[in-house]
Formats: C-alpha cells, structure tokens, sequence
C-alpha cells in the first residue's frame, strides 16, 4: 500500500495542479507545448492522495482552465456540449484505477501486472466515456452508429494513448528515482 506522509502528499498534489496548468489545453505536442497531462494526473493523484478533496481541486481546477480558455482566450467551444460531463466518468475512472493500484503496491516487480492491468483499464474506459460521449451526446453528428464510432476511436485514440504513455512513463522514472532514494536514506539511517 502507498502510504505518504500528509506534507509529501501536498507537495504532490501542488505538482499535480501545476502539471494539469501546464499541459491542458494542449491538444498537440509542439516545440512549445506539451502533450496534455490531464489524464495521468489524475490516476496518480488517485494514488498518492489520500484525500478524496484532491479530486474535486483538480476536477474544478480542469473545468477553469477550459472555461477560461473558451471564454476569454478564444479557444473554440466545439468541445463544449452535454458531452462534457462525460468527463466526470473519464476522471474519476482514472482517479478509482489509482486508488485501486495504491492498494496493490509494493515497490517490486510483483506490481507491475497491477499497474499495467490499472493503466489499460482506466484509460480505455476513460477514453470510452470521453469520445463515446462526445460522439453519441456531443449533437455534433447527425446520424451515429457504432461503426463510424470504432473509426472515429482508432484514430484519435493512439495520440491519446502516446500522451498518457509519455506522462505515465516520466512519472514511472519519477516515482523509481525518489523510491530509491528513500530507500538509501533509510538504510543510512
């Protein structure tokens, strides 16, 4: 089990927000931007924070961001429709397979079919609520099926997927790195 003490987990939750300010809105990543780490951020912050007012911080810091963006920076409101609840599902899925994996952890091999089973989980089911809703509720599309649905997530779910893979894998050298070091402090100790 993951068990931080609580000023360690403020401190990750400030580099949480920060990532999330950093990246979101950044559908594309450029030489300027980032890929959105929106998604990883909050399947790890369903593993290190054990405060469940963390996800409702980060869920409205998301929903500024992207009212601001729209209705001050002249970013396009296409995205914005019924579908947008969908992201609530899409979040908290993640932020549940985070919980879920901080129950399994041990800082060893064993864990990582825990960790890959969580990510797979999560992220498809993430990406099934957020392009499923917005396909099917979005009113952007005239006549749905679900044929022209599978279409639609073979092509924009590998830019997901190469996003979260490229967040999740810094925050994998991250956490390894940290661990590691902590474990050298404690047996000098």
């Amino acid at each position: 089990m993951m068990n931080l003490e609580k000023r360690h987990q403020i401190w990750i939750g400030i580099a949480l927000g920060a990532l999330i300010a950093a990246t979101h809105g950044h559908h594309f990543a450029t030489a300027l931007n980032l890929p959105p780490a929106t998604w990883v951020v909050f399947f790890l912050a369903g593993f290190y924070l054990r405060s469940a007012w963390a996800f409702g911080a980060l869920l409205a810091e998301v929903v500024a961001i992207d009212y601001i963006a729209v209705a001050f920076g002249g970013v396009s409101a296409f995205c914005v429709s019924p579908a947008y609840g969908f992201l609530l599902p899409a979040y908290g899925t993640l932020w549940l397979a985070g919980r879920w994996f901080a129950t399994r952890y041990s800082f060893s091999l064993r864990a990582l079919p825990a960790l890959v089973a969580s990510l797979v989980v999560s992220i498809t089911l993430a990406e099934a609520f957020t392009s499923g809703g917005f396909y099917f509720f979005s009113d952007r599309f005239t006549e749905t099926n679900l044929a022209e649905f599978g279409t639609r997530l073979v092509q924009y779910f590998p830019h997901t997927l190469s996003s979260f893979a490229f967040w999740a894998g810094i925050a994998l050298i991250v956490h390894v790195a940290f661990a590691l070091v902590r474990g050298n402090a404690r047996k000098q100790a």
